[in-house]
């Protein structure tokens, strides 16, 4: 990915890790180092491409002298590692919100709003997302979307008519589940780990998943098809617990800042990209497009948002409900 030219030179970082009850984590940091806790093993695409890049432009813009270290969720299971990250056990958490949207769900909230970086921080959605998680100890870095687009449905069994997953048992999460049921399906919820098994079985007859890593997860050995159109976005967040973040002087805060922002930009056409060669693999090896009536396909975008808001503001009420209030009112949103 591009990297931005920018150096802050000579930044220090003096961090003091704030003592945890019963979590028997160190209660020091070596001057200049950030441990950062993500929801996703290293090869996880969604990781993979934005991670390590991030990363990277940390150092090199601090010339080395702010580096970060990454633990996976071998070490924090995803669903857990909010409260940890809150208490200082580690400084930075790289995860997707919906992983801890019963603690709250604003953040979540941002896979429902328009992919535009800039336009984003113009409109003020991050600054707002980013006051709410300080009340709760979280400094909000960046937000990087993967893609201009996010998902689709993965299927055994092509759309034969209306409602298009009529009767279909579909792997999903709590940000699926509005869209799903109202396109006929029933949502059924289990580990990304046993996806495949329960695809090859008939467990269950399909699956929604982002643009990005059905190849990993090899799915093409198995199912035939995914749909069309694309829907939704996907913005993963990189959090900073806020003591360490106010500890920190204001250049390596310019350097966090600068390069979350470059990220959020760079990470949208990356991932474009990505996932066209995705398809065109996915294509190669056997798969279908298989396409949802025009009326359901006009409905995608506002079925998918309208889901995303009804758990954000069933989760989060007046603080989600003013966020899509900024959003749609910036159209940028339903």
């Amino acid at each position: 990915m591009k990297m931005i030219t920018k150096k802050i030179k000579h930044c220090a970082i003096a961090l003091a890790v704030a003592s945890t009850a019963g979590a028997g984590f160190s209660s020091e940091v070596e001057a200049q180092e950030l441990n950062m806790l993500a929801g996703y093993p290293s090869n996880f695409a969604w990781y993979r491409e934005i991670g390590p890049s991030f990363i990277e432009m940390v150092e090199e813009m601090s010339e080395g002298s702010i580096q970060i270290n990454v633990q996976g969720p071998d070490v924090v299971p995803t669903f857990e590692q909010l409260q940890p990250v809150q208490a200082g056990a580690f400084d930075l958490l790289f995860t997707h919100p919906a992983y801890h949207s019963g603690t709250t769900a604003v953040g979540l909230a941002i896979d429902a709003i328009d992919v535009d970086p800039v336009k984003r921080h113009e409109e003020g959605i991050i600054e707002y997302i980013d006051q709410h998680y300080q009340e709760r100890g979280l400094k909000l870095i960046s937000a990087p979307s993967t893609g201009t687009k996010g998902f689709r449905f993965y299927l055994r069994e092509p759309i034969t008519g209306e409602p298009g997953l009529e009767g279909r048992r579909i792997r999903g999460t709590v940000s699926y589940q509005s869209m799903i049921e109202e396109l006929g399906g029933a949502q059924v919820n289990m580990p990304v780990t046993d996806i495949y098994t329960a695809l090859q079985r008939g467990v269950i007859d399909g699956a929604a998943w982002g643009l990005t890593g059905a190849s990993d997860l090899q799915w093409h050995e198995i199912i035939e098809y995914m749909t069309d159109p694309e829907f939704g976005q996907v913005g993963v967040m990189i959090f900073m617990n806020l003591d360490r973040w106010n500890a920190l002087d204001s250049d390596a805060q310019e350097v966090l800042i600068e390069a979350g922002k470059q990220i959020e930009i760079d990470s949208v056409a990356h991932f474009d990209a990505l996932q066209e060669k995705e398809e065109d693999f996915l294509i190669e090896n056997g798969m279908q497009i298989t396409s949802f009536s025009q009326s359901e396909s006009d409905n995608h975008e506002r079925l998918w948002a309208e889901g995303v808001w009804k758990v954000a503001e069933e989760q989060s009420g007046d603080d989600a409900r003013q966020l899509r209030e900024m959003a749609v009112s910036a159209d940028m949103s339903y």
